[in-house]
């Protein structure tokens, strides 16, 4: 897969502006594995999140064409998307540009954030550390209010333990829908330790326990 330059970087002084003053969207893939050698994105959502709230009308999901890489059977169990669904849906290179304009100059808000900087490494080049440097992990901030013990929590149940309600697991737009408002929830009841993204990327680990989507 050709590599492209990654679309735009948030300014740099906006890390340290309160968190409702700047752009941020919530960005969730699903894919054919979790074997970045050979694994592709087959779908993605975003979610603009402006003002300390979610902009629907903003929101796109897309299919993906993967090329002639197919789904595992093991990831099809998790989001049901099959060669034949995936037959005719926009290729890589147009999801690129359908992505670079969801995402361009906004932090993103991600669950289990290496996984989606992973995936924007293998779609844009950049490395993964640049795509960390300007992620929010919402599990982070989970892990903020809750402690270790809530370290092996996936999407779902992190979702139903602080009342935010889950349609459609595993569908990249919900999954990216669900992310922004418990990512809304979280840094609400974090208050003073997450004013901005600076504060919120303070409180990632500094070694990760293995986490579940």
């Amino acid at each position: 897969m050709s590599q492209v330059l990654p679309p735009a970087e948030p300014e740099r002084d906006r890390q340290t502006a309160p968190w409702r003053s700047v752009e941020l969207v919530s960005l969730d893939f699903e894919a054919t594995g979790l074997d970045l050698r050979r694994d592709r994105i087959i779908s993605f959502g975003t979610v603009p999140i402006r003002r300390g709230g979610i902009e629907l009308a903003g929101s796109v999901y897309q299919l993906v064409d993967p090329g002639d890489v197919t789904p595992t059977p093991a990831s099809i169990t998790v989001h049901g998307l099959r060669a034949v669904d995936l037959a005719g849906a926009p290729s890589v290179q147009m999801a690129r540009t359908s992505l670079r304009r969801s995402i361009e100059r906004r932090f993103l808000v991600t669950w289990w954030a290496p996984v989606e900087a992973a995936f924007l490494d293998v779609l844009f080049g950049g490395g993964r550390q640049a795509w960390m440097r300007r992620a929010i992990d919402v599990r982070d901030l989970v892990l903020g209010l809750e402690g270790r013990s809530a370290a092996q929590l996936t999407l779902g149940q992190a979702a139903e333990r602080f009342g935010v309600p889950v349609a459609s697991p595993h569908n990249a737009l919900d999954d990216a829908l669900v992310t922004a408002q418990l990512f809304l929830v979280t840094a609400t009841k974090l208050g003073k330790r997450a004013r901005s993204v600076r504060d919120m990327q303070g409180l990632r680990p500094r070694s990760r326990l293995r986490g579940r989507r």
